[in-house]
C-alpha cells in the first residue's frame, strides 16, 4: 500500500484532533494577511515560528508512522501556511534591518 492510498483510507479519525488542527489552522491566514499588508516583521518571533513548525512536523510524522488519516492533510495545509508566513517575516525582517542600517549611516552623516 502506497502513501497516497493509505492517506485516503477511512480510519478512525479523532474529531477532536481535527477540530484542534482546524482552529489552529484558521488563525494562520489572518497572520499571513497581516504580514503581507504591513510588510513588517515587528512582533513576530523567529523562535516561535520554528517551534510551531517543528510541532507540525512531529504531528505529520506521527500520522505517517502510526495513524494515517485525512487529518494528515490538515497538518500539511497548516504547515504550508506557517512556512509561507515565516518566509515573508524573514524577508521583511531583512529589509527592515537594511533600512535601519541606512538610517543610522544617514544620521551619522548629518
Amino acid at each position: 500500500m502506497d502513501f497516497l492510498t493509505a492517506s485516503l483510507q477511512v480510519k478512525s479519525m479523532s474529531i477532536f484532533e481535527a477540530g484542534m488542527i482546524f482552529c489552529f489552522g484558521a488563525s494562520w491566514p489572518f497572520a499571513l494577511y497581516k504580514t503581507l499588508k504591513t510588510k513588517t516583521a515587528s512582533g513576530k518571533s523567529r523562535t516561535f515560528y520554528v517551534l510551531v513548525l517543528i510541532g507540525y512536523i512531529c504531528g505529520m510524522l506521527h500520522k505517517i508512522l502510526y495513524n494515517m488519516d485525512i487529518v494528515f492533510w490538515m497538518y500539511v495545509a497548516c504547515f504550508l501556511l506557517i512556512a509561507t508566513d515565516f518566509t515573508f517575516v524573514m524577508i521583511y525582517r531583512k529589509k527592515n534591518d537594511k533600512q535601519n542600517e541606512i538610517n543610522k549611516i544617514e544620521e551619522k552623516i548629518v
